[in-house]
């Protein structure tokens, strides 16, 4: 086992892939020589060569264009969207051209496409850099949605991704490329996409979340202990496919669900899990299920995105309103 954070941990799959299929290929706006604004591809450039880890005008739509016209040709491309806020101009390449290959070509072609970028609040970054925006990308069918919380689940989720037959929206938090290490495998392993994991037990509430917001939960979740309250924290992994099973079986425990996420309100990945447990488990449930997360608003200049985010604070005070109701 290695000590790694998780910005090394998804290189190291980049590499470990690399070296398993010489169809991988990674690209995008600075990843080669420098190594990516994060440098979360140091070195790769180095090690594979300039045909194999390139740089590409800043045009995201050609990088999605790029992406496309390779996994047509058996090609495994990763294409790197700097930040988040720049997948607007790369959406029809994503959204519609990799996302529905499959099922308009009747099965004859795929896109094993890796989108990786970069979003997440807390480090007061610019405009356009930190936003949520993977509801834009769940609410497709055809192209999972991918989001880790720790270096272990990134590298294993890494390798899963660049391994699918279809296209993956990869997105990483940065606030949690350098937050913490962790012990990660240094040869290849795969985390299955599609599969959440109970990162706590309890029995009192489910704090259902993923990404930067399962360390703010279980912050909530370590102050709710004191109170007497057993939180159970589940780590979605993957918004798209959610896995909705182990979301009901923890609410058939614990009688009571609060969603956690990053993005704005409405239309976010919360409200579908509220619908289905809604659906599924309504009659388990002692309290309405509720969700901590920003209002409706564009996201904040950094001078105030501390009070639009969600907290520890507010996720207990969330808690106490479906204990108490």
């Amino acid at each position: 086992m290695a000590q790694m954070n998780m910005k090394e941990a998804i290189r190291d799959a980049i590499r470990v892939e690399m070296k398993n299929d010489p169809n991988v290929l990674i690209f995008g706006e600075d990843v080669g020589k420098v190594g990516g604004v994060f440098r979360a591809t140091e070195g790769l450039q180095d090690e594979f060569g300039e045909e194999r880890v390139f740089d590409t005008p800043l045009a995201e739509s050609a990088i999605g264009g790029l992406a496309f016209g390779l996994g047509i040709q058996g090609f495994r491309p990763i294409a790197e969207i700097q930040f988040v806020g720049f997948i607007f101009e790369a959406l029809d390449q994503m959204a519609i051209q990799a996302a529905r290959l499959r099922y308009r070509s009747g099965g004859r072609y795929n896109a094993p496409i890796v989108f990786r970028t970069p979003y997440g609040g807390g480090v007061k970054a610019a405009e356009l850099h930190t936003d949520d925006l993977s509801g834009l990308l769940a609410q497709t069918p055809g192209i999972k949605v991918v989001i880790p919380s720790n270096p272990y689940d990134a590298k294993g989720l890494m390798i899963a991704a660049i391994r699918e037959n279809d296209p993956v929206f990869f997105m990483e938090h940065l606030n949690l490329y350098h937050a913490f290490r962790a012990e990660v495998p240094e040869e290849a392993y795969t985390v299955e996409i599609g599969k959440a994991n109970v990162v706590r037990e309890g029995s009192d509430v489910t704090l259902i979340t993923y990404g930067m917001t399962v360390h703010t939960a279980t912050k909530a979740a370590d102050q709710l202990a004191e109170k007497g309250i057993n939180a159970e924290i589940i780590d979605l992994r993957t918004l798209s496919p959610i896995d909705i099973d182990t979301i009901i079986t923890s609410v058939q425990k614990t009688n009571r669900a609060i969603v956690v996420q990053e993005a704005q309100k409405s239309a976010g990945i919360a409200a579908e899990v509220m619908a289905q447990i809604n659906e599924k488990a309504i009659l388990h449930l002692e309290a309405p299920v509720l969700r901590v997360c920003p209002p409706d608003t564009i996201y904040p200049f950094a001078q105030i995105e501390d009070a639009w985010l969600p907290t520890p604070q507010r996720i207990i005070d969330a808690v106490d309103k479906v204990m108490n109701f």
